[in-house]
């Protein structure tokens, strides 16, 4: 078994060649982003949604309450620590502050870190690869990414795009490290828990994406921590998980 990110790497991988066939795009075919991103969009979108939904039913009838009750805990303690806000304050000082060459250059590095490391797909694909040494999440994203990429640097053009594989590498690939030390700590239970709840924040990513609804997706992952701890909770009062 890897004891490396080989999710993570491959993903870094089909962001680089989707960014250098959006640069080539953008020089020579300089309008086709904005009839590709939409159709792009929409299938990605819908994608995201049957993978969120194939995730969320691997939950146990009798674990649906704590389900439930992680995803409302986790969502209150999102909205307390502001982690929608948070996210858009970085980007605004990244904005305002990260002006490398070009102003192009920093807003596709900003659109893409945004993209490829605060959604909930890194977080449960590279906890998935880190435990189980399963990167089927990783290679989906990989491929959106690697999409994504085409369409992010044609719109911006420059490199900008390119340079997000550095955060990927830190954020993701460190994810996958770190759930690989603490494997021991995850019994099978809590792993189906944790993809059910990524599940769910899957379908509300996915929602947005399809422009149905404007979810705080950013505010729910401190459900991650609430479904463990409830599981901590539950093996403590002798309950079963």
């Amino acid at each position: 078994m890897s004891k490396l990110p080989v999710g993570t790497f491959i993903n870094m991988a089909t962001v680089g060649v989707g960014s250098l066939i959006g640069l080539v795009l953008h020089q020579f075919v300089p309008d086709i982003q904005h009839d590709v991103s939409l159709i792009t969009q929409q299938a990605l979108g819908i994608g995201i949604l049957i993978l969120g939904i194939q995730m969320s039913l691997k939950i146990k009838d009798e674990m649906m309450l704590l389900f439930i009750i992680s995803l409302i805990i986790g969502g209150i303690i999102g909205e307390w620590l502001g982690l929608k806000e948070m996210l858009e304050g970085w980007k605004m000082w990244f904005d305002s502050n990260l002006n490398i060459g070009q102003e192009r250059f920093s807003t596709g590095l900003i659109a893409a870190f945004v993209l490829f490391c605060a959604s909930p797909i890194t977080i449960v694909g590279a906890i998935e690869e880190g435990i189980q040494n399963k990167r089927e999440l990783l290679i989906v994203k990989s491929i959106f990414d690697g999409i994504m990429a085409i369409v992010l640097t044609s719109t911006y053009g420059g490199v900008g795009v390119l340079f997000a594989v550095l955060p990927m590498l830190l954020i993701q690939g460190g994810l996958t490290m770190i759930a690989g030390r603490a494997k021991s700590v995850f019994t099978k239970s809590i792993i189906s828990q944790i993809s059910a709840v990524g599940g769910a924040l899957l379908i509300a990513l996915a929602l947005k994406v399809l422009v149905l609804e404007d979810l705080k997706v950013a505010s729910l992952i401190p459900a991650f921590i609430i479904v463990l701890a409830m599981n901590w909770v539950y093996g403590k009062l002798g309950l079963k998980a």
